[in-house]
């Protein structure tokens, strides 16, 4: 079984030696290559590719490119700064960060359990997807995904709303999926997204808010998975890595402070 897992990254960056990671420059598209010692760095901006899309659909020109241009039978996402993890964290505390990444062998056993990897859930608690999603962002842009559901994909209508609905979710836009599930996927969510760049004006936004399609595709993304479950798909989670440190007041802070306060985000935490 050939496994390969895209790395989104738009800048050099230590990679892991796993063969099963693949480097990908996205949003390549009139940039100079990336360079890392020892490492090919693909580009997203060959063959049948969305580069030019990357200030909006940020990583999901990654997700794009693999889709329509790699060849194996799982085929997953992450990002240079952040991956999955099946060592401990008291493993992960005695060791440096590149050693603790998802390996080929813990991948493989993984997918012995199930036939979609995500990240483990992360839990809001006092919100759900769709209200922290308003409380931060411009709440419009999930109201129209959800009329474009409606229109393009009923069958998925109820796990949307189940989706915003729940008070946690799976994030990052962070997968490894068989093909046969990747196709369906992508072909899900980039007709959605494609829909939504039609009826939505994003010529007056600062380059933060323009981000919008990679966020919406983070919540769109659970009514994915809740509808393969209910498919009886089997869905396994995996702990998650940053390879810097986070700074949790400022998350906790910046969280509280689009709750009570209506205080939007203006970049990122």
């Amino acid at each position: 079984m050939e496994i390969k897992v895209i790395i989104a990254m738009h800048k050099p960056y230590q990679v892991p030696v796993d063969d099963i990671y693949v480097p990908l420059h996205v949003g390549a598209c009139g940039k100079a290559n990336i360079e890392i010692a020892g490492k090919k760095i693909l580009t997203d901006d060959n063959g049948d590719n969305i580069s030019e899309k990357n200030p909006n659909y940020c990583e999901l020109t990654g997700l794009y490119y693999a889709w329509k241009n790699i060849a194996a039978d799982v085929i997953g996402l992450v990002h240079y700064r952040r991956y999955f993890t099946a060592k401990k964290l008291s493993y992960r505390k005695r060791h440096k960060p590149f050693e603790c990444v998802l390996d080929n062998n813990e991948l493989s056993a993984l997918l012995k359990r199930g036939d979609i990897i995500v990240p483990n859930k992360r839990k809001y608690y006092i919100e759900s997807l769709y209200s922290h999603y308003c409380h931060t962002l411009d709440g419009m842009h999930l109201d129209l995904a959800r009329e474009i559901v409606e229109d393009k994909y009923p069958e998925y209508l109820e796990y949307v709303d189940k989706a915003y609905n729940s008070t946690s979710g799976y994030m990052f836009n962070m997968t490894i999926m068989k093909k046969q599930y990747l196709d369906e996927y992508c072909s899900f969510i980039f007709t959605v997204l494609g829909v939504m760049e039609g009826r939505i004006d994003i010529s007056g936004l600062d380059a933060f808010s323009a981000r919008l399609f990679g966020r919406v595709s983070e919540i769109l993304f659970n009514a994915y998975i809740l509808k393969k479950r209910d498919e009886s798909v089997s869905i396994v989670e995996c702990r998650t890595m940053d390879m810097e440190p986070v700074n949790w007041l400022k998350k906790i802070w910046g969280f509280l402070a689009a709750k009570f306060f209506g205080k939007k985000y203006t970049k990122s935490m």
